[in-house]
């Protein structure tokens, strides 16, 4: 499969990323290595993590999913298959400097990584100064700690003003964006943020892109809600627009003989300046079919079906 540049950050990834948040969480060691073995197996690409995954389990306090990913990497001795993208701000101190310097230098440990490939800014920090957040990030470049910085859940109007702050004082531009982005979640990307990726030469990688495993059709009813633990967040899409979505990706699904999470993802991969969705997996099974979603091609036609039912 191709890879596409990633925006003007001087990496190249394949058109899907695999998502860490379920390594030692919902995926147990056994589970992670095994997923993470096949990943590398067929040809790899880009892991995302944070530095908060998995702070929202009880007794977890943040860090685990990057201690999972870097065992693994002693393990298997595959650091030079993969690329490591992880994130800063949701713990305390946000993007203060001192935090920003400690948590990379956290991450860098824990995943046991000379260099962090791609380093986010998890959401902004609007007390803060952008200048501040930016010199912070600039001198993890220049110390070799992390190779090129990213922007997560930023408005397009911070992250164009990021832009304008950096160029003015002669400061690193963030050169990836993660938004939220899938079918029945589209409002954060499309529009503003959109163009501005665009323009800007910014490579985009959404999270979110299976919407918690809806799009995959596993929450046809409120009695599968309790299949999984983010089972509670299909229940919205249910009242929803998520039945109507779900029916038009049945009918593809039948024109293809694709799977409805290969559908979802490849819908994310075709959005005009998106780069590689990312998704996550708890078992090789669920790996298999949505890297399988790397060789789909949707019509036009039914691009347009699926963004209409979801409008």
């Amino acid at each position: 499969m191709t890879e596409r540049a990633l925006g003007k950050s001087g990496l190249s990834i394949r058109p899907f990323v695999l998502g860490g948040n379920v390594f030692g969480w919902t995926a147990d060691r056994a589970a992670s290595f095994a997923i993470l073995d096949r990943f590398a197996a067929r040809g790899g690409g880009m892991i995302d993590t944070a530095d908060v995954y998995s702070a929202w389990v009880p007794g977890h306090r943040g860090g685990e999913s990057e201690a999972m990913i870097g065992a693994w990497l002693r393990e298997s001795g595959a650091r030079d298959r993969v690329l490591i993208a992880t994130k800063v701000g949701m713990g305390e101190g946000g993007l203060r400097p001192d935090a920003v310097r400690a948590a990379a230098q956290g991450s860098r440990d824990r995943l046991g990584v000379d260099a962090i490939d791609l380093y986010f800014a998890h959401q902004d920090d609007p007390d803060v100064p952008l200048d501040e957040v930016l010199g912070a990030f600039g001198e993890l470049r220049d110390a070799g700690i992390v190779r090129a910085i990213g922007a997560s859940n930023y408005s397009a109007e911070r992250l164009g003003e990021a832009l304008r702050v950096a160029d003015a004082k002669g400061l690193p531009r963030f050169t990836a964006m993660q938004p939220e982005l899938n079918l029945l979640d589209r409002a954060q990307y499309e529009g503003a943020l959109q163009r501005l990726c665009i323009a800007e030469g910014l490579g985009v990688i959404p999270y979110y892109s299976l919407a918690a495993g809806y799009l995959s059709g596993k929450y046809r009813s409120a009695d599968d809600l309790g299949q999984s633990p983010r089972g509670y967040k299909a229940k919205a899409y249910m009242a929803d627009k998520g039945p109507a979505v779900l029916a038009a990706m049945d009918r593809i699904a039948t024109e293809t003989g694709a799977s409805l999470a290969q559908i979802a993802l490849a819908w994310v991969a075709a959005q005009p300046g998106v780069t590689a969705p990312i998704a996550s997996a708890t078992t090789v099974a669920q790996l298999d079919d949505i890297m399988d979603s790397m060789a789909l091609r949707l019509t036009g036609e039914q691009l347009t079906a699926l963004t209409e039912a979801g409008a």
